[in-house]
């Protein structure tokens, strides 16, 4: 199945053609990642930066990146980590930490969401 194709109107800058002419937009939608609305920064690099402040920041290894989310002009990125290693390891102490950064993914702020044990069961980001 071809790609869906958008048809935008011309910027002013675009002079090759009559005013009110429609250029044809060669990206496939499908195409498209999620990308704050200031800047170019990608969820992906978003969630990868987010996760390299948290690890710098804490000293702890990441487990993994539960939440990308854009927020106004930059990103909200959760990150788990492990906060106490138990053995066995169903026993580790793990954390979920916030992360806010700006359109170029500078850091804006971090705090712990919670604490749990590994296994406890997901109650829920926030509780």
């Amino acid at each position: 199945m071809p790609a869906q194709r958008r048809v935008r109107p011309r910027r002013p800058a675009e002079q090759d053609a009559e005013p009110g002419e429609p250029v044809e937009d060669q990206r496939p939608e499908d195409e498209e990642t999620p990308r704050s609305r200031a800047s170019g920064l990608s969820a992906g690099s978003a969630g990868a930066t987010g996760q390299r402040h948290i690890v710098e920041l804490t000293g702890r290894q990441s487990e993994g990146i539960t939440l990308v989310k854009p927020e106004g002009d930059g990103w909200v990125v959760n990150v788990e980590v492990v906060e106490d290693r138990r053995i066995p390891s169903s026993g580790d102490v793990l954390a979920l930490y916030q992360v806010e950064l700006d359109g170029e993914g500078e850091l804006r702020s971090y705090r712990r969401l919670r604490r749990y044990r590994r296994g406890s069961g997901d109650q829920g980001e926030g509780g």
